[in-house]
């Protein structure tokens, strides 16, 4: 079934789509962060000691550190990755003054490589140019659209609230039920909500779900374990 377009209902090719995709991708993978490392740190605490200010302090200061780390080194990491496409699309625009001819046969000879014929080819290289050389020339040699460079501001927002939220969630596990029962509500909220994101990461990636939930809980619990493991190790020397 499809559409007047011609596309199908359940393929919507709408513009930023994978851009959008991959900015949903990486929410989940800074919140599955955020809950490992939060968890791992919290009931690390709780090996060594039971006092609930300790662990809301302990938690807090590594959820701060850790959102700021994400977000400082998403914003570093997206600025470069920016930085060169900009430089590349400069060159590109520099070539597209100077040499017009040469870049529009360089198009033309992309093209025929996709399986078009020379004259299709030439055509379509011409009307592309004529309508956004830069954009014709950017996505086809270099692989980018103009229009949907990442701002590092963003990704920088994005990756601090996405581990955010998923390291509130170990952090209120533990300091908010009694004593008797936090750690075993902090380890089964944090399974859980590793489950989940498992689950989320998988069906965006179109990925096997059973396997990417095993993995992320299995690597959830390993961190928790290890660490209460040494914080009750610590816990006993002092």
């Amino acid at each position: 079934m499809t559409t007047d377009s011609g596309a199908a209902p359940h393929e919507p090719h709408q513009d930023g789509l994978a851009t959008r995709l991959n900015w949903l991708r990486a929410a989940v993978l800074g919140a599955n962060d955020g809950i490992v490392s939060t968890a791992g740190l919290v009931v690390g605490v709780a090996g060594a000691t039971g006092s609930a200010q300790t662990l809301l302090t302990a938690g807090l200061a590594g959820l701060l550190a850790g959102s700021l780390s994400m977000a400082a080194g998403e914003y570093v990491s997206v600025s470069t990755q920016r930085d060169s496409e900009q430089a590349a699309l400069d060159l590109e625009r520099l070539e597209l003054d100077r040499t017009p001819e040469a870049e529009l046969a360089e198009l033309a000879g992309l093209y025929q490589q996709k399986g078009l014929t020379p004259d299709l080819a030439a055509e379509v290289a011409r009307q592309l140019t004529a309508h956004d050389a830069l954009g014709a020339h950017a996505e086809t040699e270099l692989g980018i659209d103009p229009d949907e460079l990442t701002n590092p501001w963003h990704a920088a927002g994005a990756s601090f609230l996405a581990f955010t939220a998923g390291a509130l969630l170990p952090l209120l596990a533990m300091v908010l039920p009694p004593a008797s029962v936090r750690l075993y509500v902090t380890v089964v909220s944090v399974l859980a909500a590793l489950a989940l994101c498992g689950w989320g990461s998988a069906r965006l990636g179109r990925a096997p779900v059973r396997a990417s939930v095993l993995r992320n809980v299995a690597g959830g619990a390993l961190a928790m374990g290890v660490t209460y493991l040494a914080g009750t190790l610590l816990g006993a020397a002092d």
